[in-house]
């Protein structure tokens, strides 16, 4: 096996917290995964509603401000949806779009107190 392989292979790990910055759990991901598809796999209560299209923002998260500057910058749709986020800050990312890479490894990843679902709370898109 050759370096870049043992590169990729290897293990980042993300450090989740609840809304008041308690630890709730550390989990391990490869490189390309998501923190939503990672939330789900390891059991912690991160809804992501559209199941990753970017049609909602129920899988908004705030990583640590360095963390969150080793991302590439949100794409206009996930703006979009960052913008009806309950919460919203500075390092708010929806977590179907923030994919690992080894420069991720250690990030914190805060859950925030509470989501808004447009199509369970109530509130209906409108049409332009």
């Amino acid at each position: 096996m050759g370096r870049e392989d043992s590169t990729r292979l290897s293990l980042i790990k993300i450090h989740f917290q609840d809304a008041k910055g308690t630890p709730i759990k550390t989990i391990e991901g490869r490189e390309g995964d998501n923190i939503l598809d990672l939330a789900h796999e390891y059991d912690i209560d991160l809804e992501g509603a559209c199941e990753g299209s970017v049609a909602c923002s129920t899988c908004h998260v705030i990583l640590d401000p360095a963390s969150y500057d080793k991302l590439p910058e949100p794409e206009d749709d996930e703006n979009d949806m960052l913008d009806m986020a309950f919460g919203l800050t500075d390092t708010s990312r929806l977590g179907c779009q923030v994919k690992l890479t080894p420069d991720l490894n250690g990030a914190v990843v805060k859950l925030p107190s509470a989501t808004r679902n447009m199509f369970v709370d109530g509130v209906k898109p409108t049409k332009h």
